[in-house]
């Protein structure tokens, strides 16, 4: 008999897992610590705009761990980029019933980032996986950049000029959200065509 030099497949419920989904259990928190607030800057903001931050920090945190330990797994992949449209695109719509951002704006990164999930969960049935490529996770950074700008009321601090700054990467963020999301679906319709039972990375 000849030992597999396969190596072991990693366990689902592993570390970087495990801090994927306390992200998600998290995101309820902080929507009502932002809603609660009321747009009034308070203690609440503050702690909202902190969870957000730590939240959406240990995206990279979990993901480092996974590929240096080898612990990445299909769930993990599927996992991750739910845990970041939840939070940015949660952010956005609190923020929009705050009357803080347009919510065109708000409406046209949810619907592209919810169309992304179900297609992700569509393919899954098909036994392919699709993870995030390099330019679905340039829009999250952009995304997460934004949306903490918005969160944090700098303005108290530093005045009214800081929120062309916030105009600015929110408008870099929507920009980053629709390129990508075009970009997704011609290579989505070109791997089609070639390979229709193919796994790929698409950037989504």
């Amino acid at each position: 008999m000849v030992a597999s030099d396969a190596p072991a497949r990693a366990s689902n419920w592993n570390a970087p897992n495990i801090i994927t989904v306390v992200r998600i259990i998290l995101a309820p928190v902080f929507f009502w610590m932002l809603l609660a607030d009321a747009g009034a800057d308070g203690p609440l903001r503050w702690a909202a705009a902190a969870l957000f931050i730590i939240a959406i920090a240990t995206d990279g945190v979990d993901g480092a761990i996974a590929r240096r330990k080898n612990l990445v797994t299909d769930l993990g992949k599927i996992l991750d980029p739910i845990a970041d449209k939840l939070l940015t695109s949660g952010a956005l719509v609190c923020l929009s019933i705050l009357g803080e951002v347009w919510w065109w704006v708000t409406i046209v990164i949810v619907v592209r980032e919810v169309g992304i999930t179900i297609w992700r969960f569509v393919e899954l049935s098909h036994r392919n996986v699709v993870p995030a490529g390099r330019g679905g996770k340039l829009k999250t950074v952009v995304q997460a950049v934004a949306i903490s700008l918005y969160l944090v009321p700098l303005d108290r601090l530093l005045g009214s000029w800081i929120d062309v700054v916030n105009f600015l990467f929110m408008a870099a963020a929507l920009v980053l959200t629709v390129w990508s999301g075009v970009e997704y679906l011609v290579l989505a319709y070109r791997l089609k065509r070639s390979a229709p039972t193919a796994s790929t990375s698409p950037d989504a």
